[in-house]
C-alpha cells in the first residue's frame, strides 16, 4: 500500500515510522517467544542429547544458509518485499505450531530446518524494507528497531509468567518444578504461532516495496558478493561468523544457566521478587538484555553520528566478553550477572545493528536486500551452526565432565572468543565514519 504524497512530509513520515515500528514489535515476538527456551524445552522434556541438541539449532540455522539466495534475489529481482514477508509469516506460524507437539528427534529437526528457511530470511527482509521508506538511516532506524526489541520483552515476560503461574506447582521438589516448566514452555511455541498470523495479515499493509527495475546485474546475489569483497565489508563479515558464534553460547546456555539461579530454594528475597515480576525458566529474566537494548537503540541516533563505526562496532565486541566473563566467574552473584544481561544491549546495538547499517550503507540500492540477506547468513546462518555445534557438542560435555555444568569452564570459552576478535577489530577495521546516502 503506497502512502499519499498528499500527506503532509512530517505527518507522512510519523505514519511510515509506527507501520514499520509495529512490523519490528512483531517480527521479533515471533522470535522472542520460542528461542530464549528452546535448549531447556529439548534438552528437558523432549530429552533429546547434546548431538541432538546441537542438530536442532543447526538445523534452524540452516535456512539462513539459503536464505539470500531464495528470499534476498526474489525481493530484489522478483517479488515486492512486503509480500515475500506475508507469504513467509504464514507458512512459518503453522511450522511453528507442529513444533509445540513434535515429540520424536528427527521430525522436530526436519520441522526446525523448514522453519528457519521460511522465517531466517525475514530478518533481514524487515530490515531492507524499513531502510527502504524512511528517510534517514542514522536518526530514523535506531528508534524504529528498537520496537522490535520492546516485542521480544513482552513475550518473554509473558512467557515467563504463564509458566510461573500455571506450569510451578507448588510444594513439589525443585526437579518436579523443573519438570513442569520444562513441559510447560510449549506454549511459547504456541504464542509464536499466533503471532506470525497477525504478522502476515499486517505485511500486507506495509509500503509497497518492489524489486529493483534496473539491476546491473541479473544475479543479485553474485553482485552483492563483489561489492562485499571490499573494506569494510570483508572483514566486518569474516569477524562475524565467530563473534555469533558467541552470541548462540548466550542462546544456547543462557536460560538453562538462569534456572538455575532461580529455581535455588536458598534463593534470597530479592531473586524471588525478580522471579514474581520476569516470570520463571530463564527467558523472562533474560529480557533485561532486551531492555538495555531499547536505552542503546534509543541513543544510536546521536551514537551513530557522534562515534565511528569501528568505535562502536569494538564497544559491542568487548561487551561480548565481559558478559561471558561474568558469567563464568561470578554465577552465584546475582546483581552482577543481571549486568551481564543488561550487558546484551550493547552487544546488539553496538555490533550486530550497527553491522547491518555498516552493510546498507557500503552496498548499491539494487542488492541491498540481497546484502542483509547475505549478512543475516552470516550471524543467523554459518555462525549459528558451527557455535551450536561447538557449544552443544564439543564445549558443553567438556564443561559437565564430572555431572553438573561447570558454568566457570563453559562461559570462559565464548570470552576468550570475544577477547581474539577484539584484537583482530581493532587492527584490522577501517576508522573513520561513512555519512549516510
Amino acid at each position: 500500500m503506497a502512502d499519499s504524497s498528499a500527506t503532509p512530509a512530517p505527518t507522512r513520515g510519523l505514519y511510515i515510522r509506527t507501520r514499520l515500528s509495529l512490523m519490528m514489535f512483531l517480527q521479533y515476538a515471533i522470535w522472542g517467544a520460542w528461542l530464549p527456551i528452546l535448549y531447556p524445552f529439548i534438552s528437558g522434556h523432549r530429552k533429546f542429547n547434546d548431538g541432538q541438541v546441537s542438530a536442532v539449532f543447526a538445523a534452524g540455522a540452516a535456512g539462513a544458509i539459503l536464505g539470500p539466495f531464495i528470499a534476498g534475489q526474489l525481493a530484489d529481482r522478483k517479488f515486492a518485499t512486503e509480500k515475500m514477508l506475508a507469504v513467509s509469516h504464514f507458512v512459518g506460524a503453522g511450522l511453528v505450531w507442529f513444533l509445540a507437539g513434535t515429540s520424536e528427534f528427527w521430525p522436530f529437526v526436519a520441522i526446525s530446518a523448514l522453519y528457519g528457511l521460511i522465517y531466517a530470511p525475514t530478518l533481514a527482509l524487515t530490515n531492507s524494507l524499513a531502510f527502504a521508506h524512511l528517510p534517514n538511516r542514522d536518526e530514523d532506524f535506531g528508534p524504529v528497531r528498537l520496537w522490535g526489541t520492546i516485542g521480544w520483552i513482552v513475550v518473554g515476560i509473558l512467557v515467563g509468567q504463564i509458566l510461573l503461574r500455571q506450569h510451578t506447582p507448588e510444594g513439589k521438589s525443585p526437579a518436579e518444578v523443573e519438570a513442569a516448566q520444562n513441559a510447560g514452555r510449549a506454549v511459547a511455541f504456541h504464542i509464536s504461532a499466533i503471532l506470525g498470523v497477525v504478522m502476515g495479515f499486517f505485511c500486507l499493509t506495509l509500503p509497497h516495496t518492489p524489486p529493483s527495475t534496473k539491476p546491473k546485474q541479473a544475479s543479485a546475489v553474485g553482485e552483492a558478493l563483489a561489492e562485499i569483497k571490499v573494506q569494510p565489508l570483508l572483514l566486518l563479515f569474516a569477524i562475524a561468523i565467530p563473534i555469533s558464534m558467541v552470541h548462540q553460547f548466550h542462546f544456547v546456555h543462557t536460560a538453562g544457566f538462569l534456572s538455575k539461579l532461580q529455581g535455588n530454594p536458598a534463593a534470597d528475597g530479592f531473586v524471588q521478587w525478580v522471579n514474581s515480576i520476569l516470570g520463571v525458566g530463564g527467558g523472562g529474566l533474560m529480557t533485561i538484555g532486551q531492555m538495555s537494548e531499547i536505552l542503546v537503540l534509543a541513543a544510536m541516533p546521536v551514537l551513530a553520528t557522534k562515534l565511528s563505526r569501528k568505535t562502536l562496532l569494538l564497544t559491542g565486541i568487548a561487551a561480548y566478553a565481559l558478559r561471558m566473563a561474568i558469567f563464568a566467574y561470578v554465577p552465584d552473584n546475582v546483581p552482577l550477572v543481571m549486568a551481564g544481561l543488561a550487558l546484551h544491549g550493547l552487544c546488539f546495538g553496538c555490533f550486530i545493528f550497527v553491522a547491518f547499517m555498516v552493510v546498507d550503507e557500503n552496498t548499491t540500492t539494487d542488492v541491498r536486500a540481497t546484502a542483509q540477506n547475505l549478512f543475516n547468513l552470516v550471524i543467523v546462518g554459518i555462525g549459528i551452526i558451527v557455535g551450536s555445534w561447538f557449544a552443544g557438542s564439543i564445549v558443553a560435555p567438556w564443561a559437565k565432565a564430572g555431572g553438573e555444568m561447570d558454568f566457570t569452564k563453559l562461559f570462559s570459552v565464548p570470552m576468550w572468543i570475544a577477547l581474539a576478535c577484539f584484537v583482530v577489530m581493532l587492527a584490522g577495521y577501517p576508522g573513520g565514519r561513512k555519512q549516510s546516502a
